[in-house]
């Protein structure tokens, strides 16, 4: 005769461990989902650093090869230029900061939601709680991660700085992590971090507002029901809206994340992020924020329409 013990060791590892098993699926799909989708993320750091008016005062910009003239010139140069299989570099430290993102997040938001929050009387899970807690997850995943973040972005652009003549700064990921470290201690890896965080919290925001609110239109409004198709509409329109608040941060993290530094790894171009916004507007234009906006939101639409949001409310309470 079988004891509980017995039947809990026999029963599934979904139901044993539920949220471990979550989080090991997620984490496979986003692996899938970065491999499928780092060129655009590859074509849209090149896009966003290109042309930049600070490197005037180093006197850098007359060695800038010729700039890239869109997504699509952008990626087939970077495969006349340096071969196919670039389109793909930086793509192993962007692996790490999935996890560490994913894994940061999906945790800050159960215990939020669990703990913090709670449901409302209704068993609800109310909108606004959603939206909070979820920039408050993405922050905390975002902040995490950032040193995956500093060297996926470096190393994108080490195929830009053979090309102008430049030095190779890395033999490999590994060799990347030891060389900032040395260089520029803890804080050095953690080099660009507030607008990183600024981006998440902007993106998880846009998301989950412009996700539900276009999907509860849909459902009252038309003859839609709640399934893929309303899904993906929704998707589209949240994806759409977190570009839009998220690139300008996404733009100013990569330029901070990939400027030159001194010995003591203080960054050469760039004293804070206001200052890299000012240099930005006022050296180059207001559009300039917008660099990379197209292969920015491409991904994000892939992102987001193939997988699951852990973060968006399903029946949500305005």
């Amino acid at each position: 005769m079988s004891t509980p013990d017995d039947a809990e060791r026999l029963s599934p590892l979904a139901q044993r461990w539920p949220r471990a098993c979550k989080f090991l699926l997620s984490g496979c799909a986003a692996t899938v989902a970065e491999l499928a989708t780092f060129p655009l993320d590859l074509t849209k750091t090149r896009l966003q650093i290109q042309g930049e008016a600070a490197l005037a005062r180093l006197g850098d910009g007359a060695t800038e090869s010729a700039p890239y003239r869109g997504m699509v010139r952008t990626a087939l140069g970077i495969v006349q230029e340096e071969g196919f299989l670039k389109l793909w570099q930086g793509v192993t430290p962007a692996i790490y900061r999935h996890i560490v993102y994913s894994g940061g997040r999906m945790v800050t938001y159960e215990h939020l939601r669990e703990v913090v929050f709670g449901k409302s009387e209704d068993k609800h899970y109310p909108l606004w709680k959603s939206v909070i807690g979820g920039m408050m997850a993405g922050v905390v995943g975002q902040f995490l991660a950032n040193p995956t973040d500093l060297v996926k972005v470096q190393m994108q652009m080490e195929g830009k700085r053979k090309l102008e003549g430049k030095p190779l700064r890395f033999r490999g990921v590994h060799h990347a992590f030891a060389k900032i470290l040395a260089e520029g201690g803890i804080r050095g890896l953690w080099a660009g971090w507030v607008p990183n965080i600024q981006r998440a919290a902007l993106v998880n925001m846009g998301d989950l507002t412009t996700y539900d609110t276009v999907k509860h239109y849909l459902v009252l409004n038309t003859p839609l029901e709640d399934n893929i198709v309303t899904h993906g509409l929704s998707s589209l329109c949240s994806g759409l809206v977190a570009s839009i608040l998220g690139t300008p941060a996404d733009v100013i993290k990569s330029r901070i994340m990939n400027q030159p530094r001194d010995k003591q790894g203080r960054g050469l171009l760039y004293k804070s992020s206001t200052d890299c916004l000012i240099q930005a507007v006022q050296g180059e234009g207001f559009l300039s924020l917008y660099k990379g906006f197209l292969p920015s939101w491409l991904r994000m639409q892939s992102d987001w329409i193939t997988q699951d949001h852990p973060m968006r409310p399903q029946h949500s309470v305005f």
